[in-house]
């Protein structure tokens, strides 16, 4: 798969319609690349123009502001918005919702203005203005799925119908979890947990998010976030469900309905 950098670009004189911002799980985490490679394989087969950061793109600094390290954050934060800048950048898309809030709703305020948008938000744009079909018949028409609603997608920008349209278009079964929507349930990840050992309690976030999602009945789980793939799966094989519960990106979803 041919993926090129800004910087490739910019020594042709060209512009992407896209900034793809990959994130550091998409970029260090094996089973999140296969998620950011989901992604590209659609907007190549889509025909949209886009280009990564490649070496250039660095943390947006979201985990070091929520675990209190502002001084960290700002000093990523305006490397990263010197960048862009530099490069003329206008829209961005993120397939991480910590990514894609912290560009979109912090970064503005250190002189970094573009349009953000998530993921799951041009793959709905895409299946309504017919650019993106679906196959007739795919990989999971008729299955039960159910969907997690991730923290910063859902309860902090208020995003929930762009990938229940997305499940809907894939003509499957969506099963709602009991804590869904502006009641969704945190994976576990949030806070910059995920890089770090949790606090001591009684039970674990992802277990108890795990609970939630075999008792929905659903086989395969839908996500919109490398982070929730991420601690979902491990709570899967924590509860030895690993192989009754299978969990996909929404663009994976999309790659395998339509066997690309």
């Amino acid at each position: 798969m041919r993926i090129p950098t800004i910087a490739e670009l910019a020594a042709e004189g060209k512009q992407p319609e896209i900034l793809f911002w990959v994130g550091c799980a998409g970029s260090y985490d094996d089973r999140a690349q296969k998620i950011m490679l989901a992604f590209a394989k659609i907007l190549n087969e889509v025909g949209i123009n886009f280009a990564i950061l490649g070496n250039e793109e660095k943390c947006t600094g979201d985990p070091a502001r929520r675990s209190g390290n502002e001084f960290v954050f700002q000093m990523t934060a305006l490397q990263n918005i010197e960048i862009l800048n530099a490069y003329e950048v206008k829209k961005i898309v993120a397939a991480c919702p910590h990514c894609f809030n912290t560009l979109k709703n912090e970064y503005p305020e250190l002189g970094g203005n573009y349009e953000v948008i998530h993921h799951t938000q041009l793959l709905q744009e895409l299946i309504d203005t017919g650019r993106l079909r679906m196959k007739e018949g795919g990989a999971f028409k008729g299955k039960k799925i159910t969907y997690h609603d991730s923290c910063y997608l859902g309860r902090g920008n208020n995003v929930y119908e762009a990938p229940r349209a997305i499940l809907e278009a894939l003509d499957s079964q969506l099963v709602e979890l009991k804590r869904s929507r502006s009641n969704g349930l945190c994976c576990g990840a949030g806070g910059a947990q995920m890089f770090k050992e949790e606090e001591h309690g009684t039970h674990r976030v992802n277990a108890e998010r795990v609970e939630d999602i075999v008792a929905s009945g659903a086989n395969v789980l839908a996500v919109n976030c490398p982070f929730c793939t991420i601690m979902l799966q491990d709570g899967l094989t924590g509860a030895s469900k690993e192989n009754e519960v299978m969990i996909y990106d929404l663009a994976e979803l999309i790659v395998k309905h339509n066997e690309w």
